[in-house]
């Protein structure tokens, strides 16, 4: 279960392996999806702790509003199917953000 108390800072570079495109440190938080593509990796259990061993490729496939105001991309996991959310970042592809929100 996730615990909110437990974040793992974990800002650094990767390179996406959805569409191979190098990511580059969000500066403010934790990057935790390609800007690009949106798409993110199915590593941790807490936030930042990379404790999963499924690391399957999440896919997002909508867009929500969370309690707090903020924009976050629903992604589903390509291998196990698991539903996880991240909130959007200032450097997202607005144009995709805009077309997850029409599909979801």
């Amino acid at each position: 279960m996730l615990d909110k108390k437990k974040f793992t800072m974990i800002d650094e570079n990767f390179i996406c392996e959805e569409c191979g495109r190098k990511v580059k440190p969000l500066g403010y938080t934790a990057r935790d999806h390609c800007p690009y593509c949106l798409f993110s990796k199915h590593v941790d259990i807490n936030p930042g702790d990379r404790a999963n061993e499924c690391c399957g490729i999440l896919e997002p496939i909508g867009i929500e509003s969370n309690k707090k105001g903020n924009y976050q991309i629903i992604y589903r996991c390509q291998k196990c199917g698991a539903v996880k959310k991240n909130i959007i970042a200032k450097d997202d592809n607005m144009d995709l953000i805009i077309k997850l929100s029409i599909l979801g």
